[in-house]
């Protein structure tokens, strides 16, 4: 079982990557003993703490890799921090992702397609076939194509962008309908926006294929399951305790799911 940091640890940033458009990758020098959908607690004194989904493991130089997209106070901060200055890290925390039988498809979207690189690293090392659906509005906000070839293959790794500049023109679920119909799949994995996901659970369900989604919320006391704020529904579930990851018959039954989400305030606004 992975080492829990229940108290923030300062370390020092190693490197910052750029991944894409306004997405970056901070590695810390620090290895979080992590398991593929989990997420852990970033710190900057005096400003935040936000949940993060852990992107890199770098075991050989004792890193870890947390990629964040430049969109609120906290996450442009982040991103405009240098190697040398320090943040604080603590957990992992959540659901992890769970492998079964001999052939699986991710989905990913943005931000959403890191978790899932470490999924399909862990994967292959098992020797099962995996198909990587990454998903992205243009060739400007496309990110970790190369590093998912590597891994994979290109043969294994199918890109789809809003408006055709990489790969195929359409959706993720687009090219998701298209594996079904040539491919016995026996399980599928996605990460990225609600409306992506809520799509690729139907196409999923509608085909008989089981899978496992990771959502996000807003976090307060994160990891520790007594604020309320990442509830989804008001008897559903926390998804810093039940979740992030939870499998499509979990997120079928959320009436909020791919249509409500809720403010810093806790108010709940449509999508």
């Amino acid at each position: 079982m992975e080492k829990q940091l229940e108290r923030p640890e300062i370390v020092e940033i190693a490197r910052v990557v750029e991944e894409a458009e306004g997405i970056k990758t901070i590695f810390i020098k620090k290895e979080v003993e992590s398991r593929p959908g989990q997420f852990v607690m970033a710190w900057i004194p005096r400003l935040n703490e936000k949940p993060l989904a852990v992107s890199y493991i770098d075991s050989r130089k004792g890193e870890t890799g947390i990629t964040v997209a430049a969109i609120g106070e906290f996450s442009k901060k982040l991103c405009s921090m240098k190697p040398g200055e320090k943040i604080g890290i603590r957990g992992p925390y959540g659901t992890s992702y769970r492998l079964e039988g001999k052939s699986v498809v991710m989905v990913g979207g943005g931000c959403g397609s890191t978790s899932l690189t470490l999924l399909a690293e862990e994967a292959k090392r098992q020797g099962l076939k995996v198909r990587f659906i990454l998903g992205a509005r243009s060739k400007d906000t496309l990110m970790g194509a190369e590093r998912l070839k590597k891994i994979l293959g290109s043969e294994n790794v199918i890109i789809t962008t809003n408006d055709g500049s990489a790969g195929m023109k359409g959706f993720v679920t687009d090219a998701l309908k298209q594996l079904l119909t040539k491919e016995k799949i026996d399980k599928i994995f996605s990460c990225g926006p609600e409306k992506m996901l809520k799509a690729v659970m139907e196409t999923s369900r509608a085909a008989k294929v089981k899978g496992e989604i990771s959502m996000e919320r807003y976090m307060k006391c994160g990891g520790i399951g007594l604020c309320g704020h990442c509830c989804v529904d008001p008897t559903g579930i926390r998804l810093c305790m039940e979740g992030p990851v939870i499998d499509f018959e979990t997120a079928a039954k959320l009436t909020e799911f791919g249509s409500y989400y809720r403010t810093k305030s806790s108010r709940k606004e449509k999508m």
